[in-house]
């Protein structure tokens, strides 16, 4: 038997995550921790992809370390679970599964590509304008 393993990537504002998957147990630890150890919200953002694969596939059989860097708590969250996505579909080669993600949220498969607007010089913020003076 061959030991199959797949690397795949999400990012997230400034946030990139690596998702490594090979055939296991069904562990996922992100930056060497195990997701279930995470606050509650972000816990059930990991838990989501992994629950619809588990309606599809079946019992998990496979292992997911999730590396992660960059960017704030939140985005690094939605990074990798951009990442787990990604690699969940890899690794099964199911269309279905690509289906149920897209079909439950886009943004487990693509990337949210919106970034911070730049600021203009002469204004104090990215949007705000200069006050006008009425002399």
């Amino acid at each position: 038997m061959i030991n199959k393993r797949i690397i795949t990537s999400g990012k997230r504002k400034t946030s990139v995550a690596k998702a490594f998957i090979k055939e296991g147990t069904g562990d996922v630890t992100i930056n060497k921790r195990s997701y279930k150890t995470l606050h509650l919200f972000d816990k059930l953002k990991i838990e989501e992809p992994l629950r619809i694969a588990e309606n599809i596939l079946g019992k998990p059989d496979f292992d997911v370390v999730i590396s992660v860097f960059g960017g704030g708590e939140k985005s690094q969250i939605e990074a990798a679970r951009i990442a787990l996505s990604k690699a969940l579909v890899r690794f099964s080669k199911s269309s279905e599964l690509e289906r149920a993600f897209i079909s439950y949220d886009r943004n487990l498969l693509v990337a949210d590509v919106r970034r911070k607007e730049a600021r203009k010089p002469g204004d104090s913020k990215a949007r705000r304008k200069r006050q006008k003076s009425y002399r």
